[in-house]
């Protein structure tokens, strides 16, 4: 093991200024402007602040706050000190905050102003939390522990230069996963996995550059979001334009006009959104790349999303386990409906159920060695032992790897379903469903039929002012698909429940789709 100190810290931030960018922006928004100076000497006096309260290397400290400059600070200034941060969902209610606090045992806690009420009631559930700060004026109410305004406790300390000694395998900061399958789980990453992610699929597939902007509207508590907005653009002197707002398919937009993006982030569910919203197909006209991730993006959605707006999108898998994407697309060399090869310095493999690799063709469990890879789950043992076997983590997902080395999603592993016998894949259902021209959003689950098998059934999103019906979709789908593979229902709704991070909660439409085939319920429960 390598004792040659390193910190991320320093990596994102004192490097650039060493390298000339002290004058450049490196966050922009609503939030205001910082260049890397103005940056570097905040983080100094925030290390400060949080030495002066207390927090120790190794330490938690719970970030429930909005994507601005005082997110990114806080972030580098407690691994600065070998703090440990924590950014959590800042769309979780109070008693799941108070979890996370006592799972993570953090003695701090900091909160955006608009997140109060929640961080303040979850605080008081929390024995082991010792301070909070928060990034704005002091709330209505608190509970009976100190709390403060960070900005009034920056005012009276001086900026330091202490950097503490960690090395690239020194704990760095936690990311919980969603928690879709069981309780959330915090993935454990060191110091040494932030250059590894900026400088393989940063630098050699997103291809950034000193003069991009980056805009993605997927937050920073989310590991997409923070590499989008924190790491890659840190890592080589670029500027990330920070929104704290949630969201939205037309406030986005707005904002990659109003401050230059020239990279855009989102998944699969926004971009579909923005061909909802009819937004001018000028709107992203400064935008030189797209990427989607988070889901796989359908080839159909792939060419109506790129032929309205003219901006090519790079499709990608990630997992909160990596830290970012391994397995992607490459500008100028997309082959839509594919989570593309494999991001240099990183191996995938398509295994069978005794782990040997698949041919070509044949469908399997995609695995990856990353070194980007956190080092286990926090007080998770049978979780960690069950995703991290020796070198390899496991995604959930199930792949098939064409003659050529593109990958093609068919869908998570406990998402495929046997109809008549026969596996199903999801994927392709849902991509005969998105070629219909009324159709804005498709997604397919396995249903129980009343004698217990399963069944194919379809929730459709229908297209910004289109109409169709439930029977015309079906006949589509028996034209181009075997007969099997046919979804015996097609629900017609609104939108999808969705987890905290965006992602659509299959496991509710599952039972939705059961209850449908069984007469038990009707679609509209699958949006409540």
């Amino acid at each position: 093991m390598s004792t040659e100190l390193f910190n991320a810290s320093e990596y994102l931030l004192d490097r650039r200024v060493a390298a000339g960018d002290e004058d450049h922006i490196a966050l922009t928004g609503p939030g205001g402007d910082l260049s890397y100076s103005q940056l570097l000497d905040s983080v100094r006096r925030t290390s400060s602040v949080l030495v002066e309260l207390g927090l120790r290397p190794e330490q938690r400290l719970l970030m429930v706050v909005a994507d601005s400059p005082d997110f990114v600070t806080l972030y580098l200034s407690a691994m600065r000190i070998g703090a440990i941060p924590v950014p959590v969902s800042t769309m979780l209610p109070g008693p799941d905050i108070a979890e996370l606090l006592r799972d993570s045992r953090a003695p701090v806690m900091a909160f955006s102003p608009q997140f109060a009420a929640a961080a303040v009631a979850a605080a008081a559930e929390a024995p082991e939390l010792r301070v909070l700060l928060t990034t704005g004026e002091r709330p209505d109410s608190a509970p009976p522990l100190p709390l403060h305004p960070l900005a009034e406790l920056m005012r009276t300390v001086g900026p330091i230069d202490f950097v503490y000694s960690t090395i690239a395998d020194s704990p760095a900061f936690w990311l919980y996963t969603s928690g879709t399958t069981g309780s959330p789980k915090a993935a454990m990453h060191r110091h040494g996995s932030v250059p590894v992610v900026c400088e393989t699929y940063g630098n050699q597939v997103l291809g950034i550059q000193r003069d991009d902007r980056t805009l993605s509207a997927a937050k920073g508590f989310f590991a997409y979001g923070l590499g989008n907005s924190l790491l890659f653009p840190l890592s080589v002197g670029a500027a990330s334009i920070l929104e704290p707002a949630p969201s939205r398919p037309d406030s986005i937009p707005a904002r990659a006009r109003e401050y230059g993006a020239t990279l855009f982030f989102a998944g699969p569910t926004f971009f579909a959104n923005m061909l909802r919203a009819d937004l001018p197909t000028d709107v992203l006209a400064g935008v030189r790349l797209a990427v989607s991730a988070g889901e796989a993006l359908p080839a159909g959605l792939y060419h109506r999303w790129t032929d309205r707006f003219g901006v090519d999108i790079i499709d990608g898998i990630g997992m909160t386990e990596t830290l970012h994407i391994f397995l992607s697309n490459r500008p100028g060399e997309v082959r839509a409906g594919t989570t593309g090869v494999a991001v240099p310095g990183y191996e995938v493999r398509v295994v069978d159920e005794g782990g040997h690799e698949t041919a070509a063709g044949e469908p399997g469990a995609l695995v990856v060695r990353a070194d980007s890879a956190a080092t286990g789950y926090w007080s998770r043992y049978a979780a960690s032992r069950q995703v991290f076997a020796g070198e390899w983590v496991r995604t959930g997902d199930t792949y098939v790897r064409d003659a050529d080395g593109f990958h093609t999603c068919l869908g998570r592993t406990g998402d495929m379903l046997k109809a008549g016998g026969i596996w199903v894949s999801p994927a392709e259902v849902e991509a005969r469903l998105l070629a219909h021209d009324t159709v804005g959003q498709a997604v397919v689950v396995a249903g129980i039929d009343p004698d217990g098998l399963e069944k194919p059934v379809a929730f459709v999103v229908l297209a910004a002012d289109r109409t169709t019906t439930e029977a015309d979709l079906v006949a589509f789908c028996r034209d181009g698909l075997a007969s099997f593979k046919r979804p015996r229902r097609v629900m017609l709704v609104d939108a999808y429940p969705a987890t905290a991070t965006g992602k659509i909660r299959r496991v509710e439409l599952r039972a939705t789709a059961s209850a449908i085939l069984q007469g038990e319920a009707d679609a509209s429960v699958a949006t409540s």
